[in-house]
């Protein structure tokens, strides 16, 4: 399993954005829009979507340490995609 900074470093840069590119503010965005990937984790709400349960619940299984997920910034937690997989081959 993929550390939490393996984690944030693949997602920042599936975006194309980096601190250092939104700073720049002087050059025009000549970025395109990025082809739709599928992404490497996500956060809780988005997870709850996706598993068709409520946040509170999927926040419930992350603290009882069924479903891992990894700190990330401002102490948001992001679940990897793996750990989602593992959650409904599980059930």
């Amino acid at each position: 399993m993929k550390s939490c900074y393996e984690i944030i470093t693949a997602i920042l840069t599936q975006n194309g954005k980096t601190q250092r590119n939104n700073m720049n503010a002087n050059e025009p965005n000549t970025t395109k829009p990025s082809q739709q990937t599928e992404r490497i984790a996500y956060s809780i709400p988005e997870a709850a979507d996706m598993l068709g349960l409520d946040y509170f619940s999927v926040y419930r299984l992350v603290q009882r340490g069924k479903l891992k997920a990894c700190r990330a910034l401002r102490g948001k937690f992001l679940i990897p995609r793996t750990e989602l997989f593992r959650l409904l081959n599980a059930e």
